[in-house]
C-alpha cells in the first residue's frame, strides 16, 4: 500500500464492530452494529450509555416505531449489539437526536410532540436503575423557544448544555449555544464563541473539557450537504475550524451527529455514508476522537 493513499479502515463481518470490540480493531473508522444498529434505514446520532451496555440512536425512516422519527435502542450481548427496539418514550411525532448524560441518569433528545413551546424542543427522560425510562420532560423556557432547538449535549458533569437553536437570535439560521444549570433548569444560553455564521451550525460535541469542539455546518441542514468541522479553543474562542479528518466527510456528503462514547471517551460516533462498509442511507460509524490541542476558556 502506498503511503497517503491507503484508506485505513476495517471491513467487518455483519455485527462485529460494537462498543466492546471497537478499541481493539479501530483504525480510521468502522461501522457500528451492522444490520442491528446500522440498517437500510437512516440512523442519526448514536449515544452509548456510560456503562457501555446500551446504545440509543435516532432514525427518520426505520419501520416499527411510534411515529415519524423515532428513538431506538440495542443492548450489548455476547460482544455485539442485539435486540434493536423502539424506545418506549417515543411519541407519534418526531423524536430524534438522543444523548445519554455523563452519569447515565438521563436521556436527552429532541421532539416536536404536542405540549412543547414551539417547533422542535429539547427534552430529557430519567433512566431508572433497571434501564427503563421515566416520563419525558420538556427542558423549559430557559432553552426552548418558538423556533427549533436541536441536539442537546450535556457536559460530563451535567452543569452545562450545548445545543443549537434558530430561535434565540444570533449570527443566522441555527447557532450553537451553551446554557448553564441553575439548580432547577438550564438557563441563560450564550453563543458558543467563534463558530456561528450565517449558515446552520448544529450537532456539536465537546472534546476533552471543552478545549475542542466538533460540529456540523451546512448552508441548509434540511436540504444541502452537511460537513463536520473541528475547532480548537485559543483561550477565548474556537478558532480555525477545519473539516474533521474522515474520508467520507466530504464537501458534497451529509456527515453529522457527532457524539463521544461516554464509556470510551477516546472514540467518537458519527452519522454518514461511507463507500464501505455500508448498510443503508445514513449509518452510524465509530472513529478515534481527534486530538485535543486547545486551551481552556471557551466553555
Amino acid at each position: 500500500m502506498r503511503r497517503g493513499t491507503a484508506l485505513l479502515k476495517i471491513i467487518l463481518l455483519p455485527g462485529l464492530l460494537t462498543a466492546g470490540l471497537a478499541h481493539a480493531y479501530l483504525s480510521e473508522f468502522g461501522i457500528e452494529g451492522m444490520g442491528v444498529v446500522s440498517t437500510k434505514a437512516s440512523e442519526v446520532r448514536g449515544s452509548v450509555s456510560p456503562d457501555g451496555r446500551r446504545i440509543v440512536w435516532g432514525s427518520t425512516d426505520r419501520s416499527g416505531g411510534a411515529g415519524g422519527g423515532d428513538l431506538w435502542q440495542a443492548t450489548l450481548k455476547d460482544g455485539r449489539w442485539q435486540d434493536a427496539k423502539p424506545v418506549p418514550i417515543n411519541s407519534k411525532a418526531n423524536d430524534f437526536a438522543p444523548l445519554f448524560s455523563g452519569n447515565g441518569h438521563w436521556l436527552y433528545f429532541v421532539s416536536n410532540r404536542p405540549g412543547g413551546r414551539g417547533g422542535d424542543d429539547l427534552y430529557r427522560a430519567p433512566v431508572r436503575a433497571d434501564g427503563s425510562f421515566g416520563q419525558a420532560e420538556n427542558l423549559g423556557a430557559g432553552v426552548n423557544g418558538a423556533g427549533d432547538e436541536r441536539a442537546p449535549t450535556p457536559s460530563r458533569d451535567g452543569q452545562q448544555l450545548l445545543f443549537a437553536s434558530d430561535g434565540h437570535g444570533g449570527a443566522g439560521r441555527h447557532d450553537l449555544l451553551v446554557a448553564r444549570w441553575d439548580g432547577q433548569a438550564f438557563v441563560d444560553p450564550k453563543p458558543v464563541p467563534g463558530v456561528n455564521t450565517k449558515a446552520d451550525e448544529f450537532d456539536a460535541a465537546w472534546l476533552g473539557n471543552g478545549e475542542a469542539i466538533v460540529f456540523a455546518r451546512s448552508d441548509d441542514a434540511d436540504a444541502q450537504p452537511i460537513r463536520l468541522l473541528l475547532a480548537q479553543c485559543d483561550g477565548r474562542r474556537y478558532a480555525d475550524a477545519a473539516p474533521l479528518k474522515l474520508s467520507f466527510n466530504s464537501a458534497d456528503a451529509r456527515t453529522l451527529g457527532p457524539a463521544l462514547d461516554w464509556n470510551k471517551p477516546g472514540e467518537l460516533l458519527v452519522s454518514g455514508s461511507a463507500k464501505s462498509p455500508k448498510a443503508g442511507q445514513l449509518d452510524l460509524y465509530r472513529m478515534k476522537a481527534p486530538a485535543v490541542t486547545g486551551k481552556p476558556g471557551c466553555v
